[in-house]
């Protein structure tokens, strides 16, 4: 089979780009022609769906609340002290990657700012700011002067790249990152400056603002694990920095996003990385670094990490929270269409499937069941992403109303009945990722009315159009764009 594959490649590869928006699809319209044909498997198959939401929502309840001790520990933790017991502590050193085109100063700015006050010596640090060519030339100078004026002093070494688009590069963080990577790698490794072998690497987005505990946290993980050179250090990725600015449609998923990262760091069987995350610098120049045509970079270079260098490749979390910036434009419906676009580029996720499961298939080497249960992992996230909705919220009420003799049947009567119940007391579990909320969500500003916050949990109920509009519709959109070979483009979350 892999000699009929590697023989196929570009049929292979094309047919698996259509193998998620086929199931997305066929899944979300199994109820409506199934209720004439099948009723009854129908009807089994959302009462299951709707016992397994539940599962997930108490799972996500759980872990959530774990994570929260976890985080609540490690923040009052002194890490600098037990990074000193190591003898080498002083040899690691830290490359911040912050990709940024048309970021405002400010937001520039609270980044530097917060990497500037680590409780480890910012000697040990190495920032690089990849600005991209086709930005302004004039705005991208005086950026990068008065961001050299301010913090030049306060990192071992403070980097501008100016990255061009070259042939056979996308736009977007993955290129961007790519040559800012390899920039540093010729400029301070390959000189001798800087050792491989105690150099990490992060990649982060122009908007994140570290915990001071971050890099001392990070650097302890680091020396602490005899298989650094295998693993990935994930934070508490937080889309706080701009939450009460936010406008409800936009607020709920936003906070069901944070709850979601809080709740995969226990989970090390699924946890990949995401949105901000570590590496050592060995690992990344082992797998190739990021792919220059791939949007998804994150999960992108998890798996080609996993293939390149034979597995046993892990994420571990680091509880330690990252605040971000949630999407925000001027007016509230710039800000829905830029939180649209958002998500749509993260489902586009989806894109990754034919070379993950091409190399599952082909690349040897790998354990077996090392590379299977991550690629389960990520073809259940991304297959089901626009499905939940749909079953979940629509489920078999509008399919009996189709079909309104099965409805009057004894399984038509009580399926709905049972699912509703099921999903009435999984509602429970929200008072958990409210409280939760409100621990990490920041302060009131003074100039939102006490009111206005005293009703936020009551946005809650906008859960079925938020889901479907930041959820359903967006994750569908990229499915059915790649299944029909319409690539979409790379485009920067608006910050203001």
């Amino acid at each position: 089979m892999r000699k009929f594959l590697l023989r196929h490649e570009k049929k292979v590869l094309r047919l698996l780009e259509i193998f998620p928006g086929f199931v997305s699809w066929n899944l979300i319209l199994l109820p409506y022609w199934g209720i004439f044909v099948i009723p009854n498997a129908v009807a089994y198959f959302v009462l299951i769906f709707n016992i397994y939401w539940f599962y997930q929502s108490l799972i996500i309840a759980f872990t959530s609340v774990l994570s929260h001790f976890r985080i609540q520990a490690s923040v009052a933790y002194d890490w600098l002290a037990d990074v000193k017991t190591f003898p080498d502590w002083e040899k690691v050193h830290h490359i911040v990657l912050v990709p940024t085109y048309k970021e405002p100063l400010h937001i520039l700015e609270r980044t530097l700012k917060a990497l500037a006050s680590q409780t480890l010596p910012t000697a040990q640090m190495t920032i690089v700011l990849g600005f991209e060519d086709r930005e302004d030339p004039q705005e991208r100078e005086r950026k990068q002067k008065i961001l050299a004026d301010k913090y030049q002093k306060r990192f071992a070494n403070l980097v501008f790249t100016n990255h061009k688009l070259s042939a056979g590069e996308t736009v977007g963080k993955h290129s961007n990152q790519r040559y800012a990577a390899m920039e540093v790698k010729k400029r301070f490794i390959d000189t001798g400056k800087i050792d491989m072998n105690y150099t990490t690497v992060t990649s982060c987005d122009a908007d994140h603002v570290f915990h001071s505990q971050h890099f001392a946290a990070l650097t302890f993980k680091f020396l602490d694990n005899p298989n650094r050179f295998k693993r990935f250090w994930q934070p508490a990725v937080m889309f706080y920095n701009n939450i009460w600015e936010l406008p409800a449609l936009t607020r709920v998923p936003v906070t069901f996003m944070t709850i979601w990262n809080l709740s995969q760091l226990p989970r090390r069987d699924r946890l990949i990385n995401g949105q901000n995350y570590s590496l050592s610098f060995k690992l990344l120049h082992e797998a190739g670094y990021w792919d220059p045509d791939k949007i998804p970079e994150d999960w992108g270079i998890f798996f080609k990490s996993l293939f390149k260098t034979g597995g046993k490749i892990e994420v571990e979390p680091l509880y330690i929270p990252l605040l971000a910036d949630a999407a925000q434009s001027t007016t509230i419906f710039k800000t829905l269409k830029s939180t649209y676009n958002q998500i749509k580029r993260w489902a586009w996720g989806a894109s990754d499937t034919p070379w993950i499961v091409f190399n599952y298939l082909t690349t040897k080497g790998v354990p077996f069941w090392d590379k299977t249960t991550r690629l389960t992992t990520f073809l259940w996230a991304h297959l089901l992403w626009p499905v939940n909705w749909f079953i979940i919220t629509i489920g078999l009420t509008l399919p009996t109303i189709i079909n309104p003799a099965f409805g009057r049947t004894a399984l038509g009567y009580t399926v709905p009945k049972l699912s509703s119940f099921i999903l009435t007391v999984a509602l429970l579990f929200l008072i958990v990722m409210i409280v939760i909320d409100n621990i990490y969500k920041p302060k009131r500003p003074e100039g939102f009315p006490r009111w206005r916050a005293l009703l936020i949990p009551l946005e809650f109920v906008l859960m079925p159009i938020s889901g479907f509009f930041f959820g359903a519709l967006p994750g569908i959109d990229a499915h059915t764009r790649l299944m029909l070979g319409k690539y979409i483009e790379y485009k920067v979350t608006e910050k203001v």
